[in-house]
């Protein structure tokens, strides 16, 4: 009887949970530069925390379901990156490379 080795999620599950409180914290940080009214990004940063939360949700199904995660690294990859212009790229680095490597590590 041959075992099959199913790969290690960690890594995946690291670059996910960091990325997202990047994003959490740079969305954060975009609410907070707004209410000083130098600049109308409020809304901006509402979608960068919305999408760390995806990013959450997809960190959590990571074992149950690798592709479903994946696919929602990348979505949420794609809404950080909308999100804010120069200081999500970080998060969304982190993002992107935890579900690229979930959708095509078997």
């Amino acid at each position: 009887m041959k075992r099959t080795r199913t790969p290690s999620r960690t890594f995946e599950m690291v670059m996910g949970a960091i990325g997202s409180i990047i994003g959490m914290f740079s969305g954060s940080f975009l609410i907070f530069i707004e209410s000083f009214g130098q600049a109308h990004i409020s809304f901006l940063g509402i979608i960068a925390i919305l999408a760390s939360i995806l990013g959450f949700i997809s960190t959590y199904y990571i074992r149950k379901s690798p592709d479903f995660a994946g696919v929602g690294f990348i979505i949420a990859t794609m809404f950080v990156i909308a999100g804010a212009d120069y200081i999500n790229v970080i998060s969304a680095l982190f993002l992107l490379a935890a579900g690229v490597l979930l959708l095509f590590r078997k």
